[in-house]
């Protein structure tokens, strides 16, 4: 189990950016109105945002990164760390952060990488980015965090074109000399399991051919090619709803925190089903635990910060809340994280 402890550092805002065009799953051509009935009721997902063709991960998370930056009027100088969570870069390489870096007016000091992790991501960038600036004395950074993950699933493929939604978003984070709380986070992977969620062919394990282009029909209603997303939706449902509630439990029991003690939990939007099987593994409250998935989807990396700004964006701007953030899945890999 992979622990960190940071201290001084607090979260100075939140800014989420989702595209235009809407959605609903009520549209989808290849499902009978039964069908998609039950899939919304067991999902709780109705609505998508996707990204039209030609916008990428790193153009919504620009959107509202330029937004953050202007309402807490930094000096874009003093920005001295950015880390960028995708599984959607603008290119095999270079890293988008040096080009977010550049697009966003940050100064030449400042340092810029890519990190690539899915659904785990905004917890995973979060304490890399802490840690840097706990070690560093950095005073503020950025994070972004976001996918268009919609661009790499198969329309005629059920098991996933439903599920997922675009978005990016971005957190700033500033030292600080106020007294605050040690964070005590929790980082842990399982790359056993990395088949369950993957794309098959495009990278150096199997390049990109002609027959990557090749549409098979998996099963019936089901078509993908091996630059389509794949999902085993149990298999990763069996690891959902194990890790996420154990680790959980494993982190209040180091901080001698109970549920009680926390405002809200913030999970990974997998689906309505999983995250309600969790949140009762846990006995959380139903009022502690915040969704949007009716609105937007599995939005990967971007559940996380799209949940806080979607439910309490006024809430966190006028008043402390505690909140438990957990994200889980691809990897597979999962982590939690304590926010104030």
């Amino acid at each position: 189990m992979a622990y960190l402890e940071v201290s001084g550092i607090k979260i100075s805002g939140i800014s989420a950016c989702v595209p235009k065009k809407n959605i609903s799953n009520r549209d989808y051509p290849y499902l009978s109105t039964e069908e998609v009935d039950k899939f919304i009721k067991s999902t709780g997902i109705e609505n998508r945002r996707a990204a039209e063709p030609g916008i990428c991960t790193s153009d919504l998370c620009y959107e509202a990164a330029d937004k953050l930056l202007n309402d807490l009027k930094w000096d874009r100088n003093e920005v001295e760390i950015l880390v960028f969570v995708t599984q959607t870069p603008d290119y095999v390489l270079p890293a988008t952060s040096t080009i977010l870096q550049d697009r966003l007016g940050l100064s030449q000091e400042c340092m810029a990488y890519d990190i690539s992790l899915g659904c785990s991501g905004y917890v995973y960038g979060m304490t890399t980015l802490l840690s840097s600036m706990y070690a560093g004395k950095i005073k503020k950074g950025l994070l972004l965090v976001g996918d268009t993950i919609t661009q790499r699933t198969n329309k005629q493929d059920k098991s996933t074109e439903l599920l997922f939604g675009d978005a990016g978003t971005a957190t700033a984070f500033e030292l600080t000399d106020e007294l605050f709380e040690t964070i005590n986070i929790h980082l842990a992977s399982d790359g056993s399991g990395y088949q369950a969620i993957c794309i098959r062919d495009g990278g150096s394990r199997n390049l990109f051919t002609e027959n990557s282009l090749v549409e098979n029909e998996v099963e019936a209603g089901i078509k993908r090619r091996n630059i389509d997303l794949y999902l085993d939706g149990m298999d990763v449902f069996s690891f959902g709803i194990d890790k996420a509630p154990a680790t959980a439990r494993k982190l209040m029991e180091k901080t001698g925190e109970s549920i009680g003690d926390i405002d809200y939990f913030v999970f990974h939007q997998a689906n309505r089903f999983m995250n309600e099987k969790i949140r009762k593994k846990l006995d959380i409250p139903v009022e502690k635990y915040l969704y949007s998935l009716a609105d937007f989807g599995n939005t990967s990396c971007a559940t996380i910060p799209l949940t806080i700004v979607h439910n309490i964006k006024n809430q966190i701007q006028n008043e402390k809340v505690k909140m438990l953030l957990c994200g889980f899945g691809v990897g597979l890999s999962w982590g939690l994280y304590p926010s104030t």
